[in-house]
Protein backbone atom coordinates (compact mmCIF):
# COMPACT_ATOMS: atom_id res chain seq x y z
CA UNK A 1 0.00 0.00 0.00
CA UNK A 2 2.81 2.22 1.10
CA UNK A 3 4.72 1.79 -2.70
CA UNK A 4 1.17 3.09 -4.59
CA UNK A 5 1.03 6.31 -2.38
CA UNK A 6 4.81 7.11 -3.37
CA UNK A 7 4.38 6.86 -7.06
CA UNK A 8 3.74 10.77 -7.83
CA UNK A 9 1.40 11.69 -10.83
CA UNK A 10 2.00 14.23 -13.21
CA UNK A 11 0.23 16.17 -15.95
CA UNK A 12 0.47 18.06 -19.05
CA UNK A 13 1.00 21.03 -17.47
CA UNK A 14 3.53 19.73 -15.31
CA UNK A 15 5.22 17.72 -18.76
CA UNK A 16 5.46 21.24 -20.22
CA UNK A 17 7.75 22.64 -17.55
CA UNK A 18 10.42 20.12 -17.83
CA UNK A 19 13.93 20.66 -19.41
CA UNK A 20 15.57 17.63 -22.05
CA UNK A 21 13.57 14.77 -23.31
CA UNK A 22 10.28 13.67 -22.04
CA UNK A 23 7.17 11.39 -22.63
CA UNK A 24 4.77 11.00 -20.21
CA UNK A 25 2.50 7.43 -19.58
CA UNK A 26 -0.48 7.57 -17.60
CA UNK A 27 0.91 10.15 -15.51
CA UNK A 28 4.25 9.06 -15.27
CA UNK A 29 7.69 10.68 -16.49
CA UNK A 30 9.70 8.29 -18.49
CA UNK A 31 12.91 9.77 -19.53
CA UNK A 32 13.99 9.56 -23.28
CA UNK A 33 17.25 7.74 -24.36
CA UNK A 34 20.56 10.30 -25.30
CA UNK A 35 20.67 11.17 -28.81
CA UNK A 36 20.34 8.39 -31.15
CA UNK A 37 22.55 6.98 -33.69
CA UNK A 38 22.97 8.13 -36.78
CA UNK A 39 21.35 5.11 -38.55
CA UNK A 40 18.18 5.05 -36.45
CA UNK A 41 17.61 9.27 -37.73
CA UNK A 42 19.13 8.08 -41.50
CA UNK A 43 16.45 5.55 -41.26
CA UNK A 44 13.54 7.69 -39.70
CA UNK A 45 14.26 10.62 -42.70
CA UNK A 46 14.73 7.75 -45.06
CA UNK A 47 11.07 6.68 -44.11
CA UNK A 48 10.20 10.69 -43.70
CA UNK A 49 11.51 11.00 -47.52
CA UNK A 50 9.57 7.91 -48.90
CA UNK A 51 6.24 9.35 -47.29
CA UNK A 52 6.34 12.56 -48.29
CA UNK A 53 6.71 11.65 -51.71
CA UNK A 54 4.05 9.53 -51.74
CA UNK A 55 1.01 11.77 -50.26
CA UNK A 56 2.33 15.32 -51.94
CA UNK A 57 -0.94 16.07 -53.39
CA UNK A 58 -2.92 15.12 -50.22
CA UNK A 59 -3.67 18.39 -48.62
CA UNK A 60 -5.01 17.03 -45.65
CA UNK A 61 -2.62 14.91 -44.11
CA UNK A 62 1.08 15.54 -43.11
CA UNK A 63 4.13 13.76 -41.95
CA UNK A 64 6.36 15.07 -38.85
CA UNK A 65 9.28 13.50 -37.20
CA UNK A 66 9.61 13.61 -33.19
CA UNK A 67 6.56 15.77 -32.30
CA UNK A 68 4.44 15.51 -29.24
CA UNK A 69 1.45 14.08 -29.11
CA UNK A 70 -0.71 14.99 -26.06
CA UNK A 71 -3.28 12.00 -25.63
CA UNK A 72 -4.82 13.46 -22.48
CA UNK A 73 -3.81 15.07 -19.65
CA UNK A 74 -1.66 12.39 -18.24
CA UNK A 75 0.16 10.76 -21.38
CA UNK A 76 2.37 12.38 -23.80
CA UNK A 77 3.86 10.72 -26.17
CA UNK A 78 6.88 11.51 -29.40
CA UNK A 79 6.76 9.36 -31.61
CA UNK A 80 9.75 9.21 -33.92
CA UNK A 81 7.67 9.78 -37.00
CA UNK A 82 3.95 10.04 -37.63
CA UNK A 83 1.41 10.47 -40.34
CA UNK A 84 -1.59 12.68 -39.73
CA UNK A 85 -4.59 13.72 -40.85
CA UNK A 86 -6.97 16.30 -40.75
CA UNK A 87 -5.00 17.44 -37.45
CA UNK A 88 -5.95 20.79 -35.96
CA UNK A 89 -3.05 20.94 -33.04
CA UNK A 90 -0.88 23.51 -33.30
CA UNK A 91 1.25 23.02 -30.35
CA UNK A 92 1.11 18.86 -30.84
CA UNK A 93 -0.66 16.48 -32.32
CA UNK A 94 -4.06 16.13 -30.48
CA UNK A 95 -5.88 13.01 -32.23
CA UNK A 96 -4.58 9.53 -33.02
CA UNK A 97 -1.95 9.82 -36.41
CA UNK A 98 -2.77 7.43 -38.80
CA UNK A 99 0.51 5.94 -38.86
CA UNK A 100 3.23 6.20 -35.92
CA UNK A 101 6.69 4.73 -36.45
CA UNK A 102 8.70 4.20 -33.91
CA UNK A 103 13.07 3.45 -34.46
CA UNK A 104 13.42 0.78 -31.77
CA UNK A 105 17.24 0.97 -29.77
CA UNK A 106 18.06 -1.42 -27.02
CA UNK A 107 17.11 1.33 -24.51
CA UNK A 108 13.42 1.78 -26.05
CA UNK A 109 12.62 -1.33 -27.18
CA UNK A 110 10.43 -2.45 -23.88
CA UNK A 111 8.80 0.85 -23.81
CA UNK A 112 8.45 0.41 -28.02
CA UNK A 113 7.33 -3.00 -28.04
CA UNK A 114 4.89 -3.14 -24.98
CA UNK A 115 3.92 -0.28 -23.69
CA UNK A 116 3.37 2.16 -26.75
CA UNK A 117 2.46 -1.04 -28.35
CA UNK A 118 -0.67 -1.36 -26.20
CA UNK A 119 -1.07 2.48 -26.24
CA UNK A 120 -1.18 2.94 -29.86
CA UNK A 121 -3.93 0.20 -30.07
CA UNK A 122 -5.84 1.55 -27.79
CA UNK A 123 -6.16 5.00 -28.93
CA UNK A 124 -6.78 3.75 -32.46
CA UNK A 125 -3.59 4.24 -34.35
CA UNK A 126 -4.00 2.23 -37.94
CA UNK A 127 -0.25 1.64 -38.43
CA UNK A 128 2.25 0.91 -35.97
CA UNK A 129 5.81 0.50 -37.52
CA UNK A 130 8.95 -0.62 -35.61
CA UNK A 131 12.08 0.00 -37.56
CA UNK A 132 15.09 -2.06 -36.23
CA UNK A 133 18.28 -0.37 -37.51
CA UNK A 134 20.78 -2.96 -36.63
CA UNK A 135 18.40 -5.56 -38.32
CA UNK A 136 17.80 -3.23 -41.54
CA UNK A 137 13.86 -4.00 -40.99
CA UNK A 138 10.22 -2.71 -40.39
CA UNK A 139 7.73 -4.95 -38.85
CA UNK A 140 4.52 -3.90 -39.60
CA UNK A 141 0.98 -4.06 -37.62
CA UNK A 142 -2.21 -3.06 -38.67
CA UNK A 143 -5.26 -2.46 -36.52
CA UNK A 144 -8.49 -4.35 -36.45
CA UNK A 145 -11.48 -4.81 -34.24
CA UNK A 146 -8.99 -2.74 -31.79
CA UNK A 147 -5.43 -5.39 -32.15
CA UNK A 148 -2.98 -4.91 -33.87
CA UNK A 149 -2.78 -7.98 -36.30
CA UNK A 150 1.04 -8.66 -38.08
CA UNK A 151 1.44 -7.24 -41.32
CA UNK A 152 4.68 -8.60 -42.01
CA UNK A 153 9.18 -8.22 -41.73
CA UNK A 154 10.17 -5.40 -44.08
CA UNK A 155 13.56 -5.79 -45.52
CA UNK A 156 12.68 -4.66 -48.94
CA UNK A 157 9.72 -4.47 -50.98
CA UNK A 158 6.60 -2.35 -51.41
CA UNK A 159 3.68 -1.85 -48.95
CA UNK A 160 0.52 -0.02 -49.88
CA UNK A 161 -1.23 2.15 -46.52
CA UNK A 162 -4.71 2.50 -46.98
CA UNK A 163 -5.69 5.74 -45.20
CA UNK A 164 -8.24 7.48 -44.57
CA UNK A 165 -7.82 10.55 -47.16
CA UNK A 166 -5.46 8.60 -49.31
CA UNK A 167 -3.42 5.47 -50.12
CA UNK A 168 0.17 5.37 -50.88
CA UNK A 169 2.82 2.94 -51.59
CA UNK A 170 6.25 2.45 -49.25
CA UNK A 171 9.32 1.35 -50.71
CA UNK A 172 11.29 -0.54 -48.32
CA UNK A 173 14.41 -1.35 -50.61
CA UNK A 174 14.33 2.56 -51.11
CA UNK A 175 14.62 3.19 -47.67
CA UNK A 176 17.05 0.73 -47.01
CA UNK A 177 19.58 1.44 -49.62
CA UNK A 178 19.44 4.87 -48.65
CA UNK A 179 20.97 3.38 -45.09
CA UNK A 180 24.22 2.49 -47.19
CA UNK A 181 25.27 5.89 -48.01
Amino acid sequence: MLEAQVIEYYTYEDYRQWEGDWELIGGIPLAMAPSSLVTHQKMAAALIWEMMNQTVECEECFVVAEQDWKINEETVVRPDVVFACDDPGEEHLSKAPEIVVEIVSPSSARRDEVTKFELYAIEGVDYYLLGYPEDRKFRLYRLENGRYRKEGDFTGGNYRFEGKHCAFDVDFSRIFSRLKR
